[in-house]
């Protein structure tokens, strides 16, 4: 009998370059990626349906390489024994680009097949008149490029590779498919354990109605809702529980604007409450979710445990000049409180740099959320123009100066100049916001809001070290920030020099005392506030205005109402301070 061909796939989720050129890795990862899972699942079905014929046999293998080190030479040894090959860059970010093509150029002058999609690609060609000068320098290493979802496409994307047919670009941005009955996403056991946590993530649907300049979603995904039913969504846990793997991260944009979302926390319900399953599932929602009847109480009683929140700002005008308008600030408070009563904890995005930001408007907007809302973790972002974003397309159009180093594109860099803010100042507010929310005075103040409730109070205060952590000891977005930093010699950006071992390995072993160091410091440093908290008899008994009801007068007199009366719009339900008329 004939020995069967083999075809082999290595699907890598590369990671960006840190500010000395060092790959931005870990040995416990911090965020799972979706669409390493989508990609994956896709192939592995073609695989299961014997896509290239019964005389051939796909093998898979997938690295994050936010949690696993890319070693070329062996993966090139491998790919070049077998009798086909191809290496998929799956999931490239703006920022992820350049260590993308780094990477693909690696494969591509061994012989080896590439192709790469993800947001940088599918955005770009979405909002630009033509294919910016990186994809097309990235074509011309011969890797190709491929832009949109790849449901229901997988099949020829294989074939192709098998055949070394691929074209240099799929543009597929204008035919989203359904996802009722698409390949379900799921990881092998051993990539979801090199997560922090052991998380993965699905998402139940994609799409999202709103129009925020800043965002790519929309112009990637698209604005109209497409979701799995809840029957895929159980299949997804279940087959996740069966791998022992019970923490999700349900990666839509906006899961309260997923059309069946009640179908699914019914589900997710249903599986916790009668079918004995434990699970517990980090959400994204915007800011008006706790207008749907029953939505946060039946996320609590579904396993949410976290949920980010697009705040990203308390000035209306920012708002407007964003496109956010669904934003009303005068419902955070309560939107909040009622996270907060559900026991979940909440995130919330916050960005700086709009247009009429400066350090001093920032930090009294930091000092209003600190007093009257109860929020109890904050990541703050630069205003970035993503390509992808109607921001980074109408700057673009202008000509306006925008930094060509897509690795810089993380939002925690700045890209591009401020109007008002000198670019030293917005990068100092950028840090300084930080040390303003997570005092150790106001973490405590948190944590006392949050054992109120009887709630998750240790957990939450080891985000709160993480968040800060994150940006003070190890310089990177808490987003990014996993468990233990990894430095690979030898894979540092082109041109920059490769350091002699004799110089590198006592620097790195000196580094990573201090940062270890510098984490137990930051542990202890809040942890009086904690015991503080822990050993509080009456701490359910703790109440302060960010907690206290909202009655029509109260709202009225808070300063966050007060301070930008003048900018909120004349809505229906909006504060009766707003709709007075103005002084001649």
């Amino acid at each position: 009998m004939a020995r069967a061909k083999q075809f082999l796939i290595i699907l890598i989720k590369p990671s960006h370059y840190d500010d000395d050129g060092y790959v931005i890795q870990w040995f416990r990862s911090p965020i799972p990626s979706n669409s390493l899972a989508s990609v994956y699942s896709l192939i592995d079905d073609s695989r299961r349906r014997k896509v290239l014929g019964d005389d051939v046999d796909i093998e898979i293998d997938v690295i994050d390489e936010t949690n696993t080190v890319v070693r070329f030479d062996k993966l090139i040894r491998r790919l070049k024994a077998a009798d086909g090959a191809m290496v998929g860059l799956v999931g490239v970010q703006s920022n992820q680009f350049p260590r993308a093509v780094d990477i693909g150029r690696k494969f591509r002058d061994a012989g080896i097949q590439v192709i790469m999609g993800g947001f940088h690609a599918a955005g770009s060609i979405a909002m630009l008149p033509q294919c910016p000068p990186e994809i097309v320098a990235a074509q011309e290493l011969g890797i190709s490029i491929y832009a949109g979802e790849a449901e229901g496409r997988m099949d020829e994307i294989v074939q192709a590779a098998w055949a070394g047919t691929l074209k240099p670009l799929y543009n597929l941005m204008k035919d989203l498919p359904d996802l009722s009955n698409a390949t379900l996403p799921i990881l092998p056991a051993k990539v979801v354990r090199k997560m922090a946590g052991a998380y993965t993530s699905f998402d139940a649907g994609r799409g999202c109605p709103f129009q925020c300049s800043f965002c790519t979603i929309i112009n990637v995904q698209g604005r109209k809702s497409r979701h799995r039913t809840p029957d895929d969504v159980e299949a997804i846990i279940r087959t996740n529980a069966a791998q022992n793997i019970n923490r999700f991260f349900i990666t839509d944009d906006d899961f309260a604007r997923n059309k069946d979302w009640e179908g699914i926390l019914d589900r997710l319900i249903w599986l916790r409450e009668e079918q004995g399953f434990k699970f517990k599932v980090t959400l994204q929602v915007d800011t008006l979710c706790h207008r749907l009847d029953g939505f946060i109480e039946k996320a609590a009683r579904g396993g949410c445990a976290r949920v980010f929140i697009g705040l990203e700002n308390i000035d209306p005008d920012a708002l407007a000049a964003a496109k956010k308008r669904q934003n009303k600030i005068w419902e955070y408070r309560k939107m909040l409180q009622a996270w907060k009563d559900a026991g979940v904890i909440t995130y919330a995005g916050y960005i700086l740099g709009f247009p009429d930001d400066t350090p001093e408007k920032i930090a009294r907007n930091i000092e209003i959320i600190q007093r009257e809302m109860p929020l109890d973790l904050i990541e703050f972002f630069f205003l970035t123009p993503l390509p992808g974003s109607e921001d980074h397309k109408v700057l673009h159009a202008k000509g306006v100066w925008m930094d060509p180093d897509l690795n810089k594109y993380d939002l925690n860099h700045r890209v591009t100049h401020h109007p008002i803010m000198s670019d030293a100042a917005w990068e100092k507010v950028y840090f300084d916001s930080w040390r303003q929310f997570y005092t150790p005075k106001h973490v405590e103040t948190v944590l006392r809001r949050d054992a109120a409730r009887g709630k998750r109070t240790s957990a939450l205060y080891s985000s709160v070290v993480h968040f800060l952590g994150s940006i003070l000891i190890e310089k990177v977005h808490p987003l990014e920030c996993g468990i233990v930093r990894r430095k690979i010699r030898t894979q540092r950006r082109p041109g920059m020099k490769i350091e002699n071992p004799l110089l590198f390995y006592p620097r790195r072993v000196a580094e990573s005392l201090t940062s270890g160091v510098r984490w137990a410091q930051l542990f202890l440093k809040f942890r009086p506030a904690l015991k503080r908290v822990k050993a509080d008899e009456s701490a359910r008994a703790y109440t302060d205005l960010a907690l206290s009801a909202s009655s029509d007068e109260e709202l009225n007199e808070m300063d966050l109402i007060q301070v930008f009366k003048g900018a909120i719009p004349r809505t229906h339900g909006a504060p009766a301070v707003a709709r007075e008329p103005a002084l001649p």
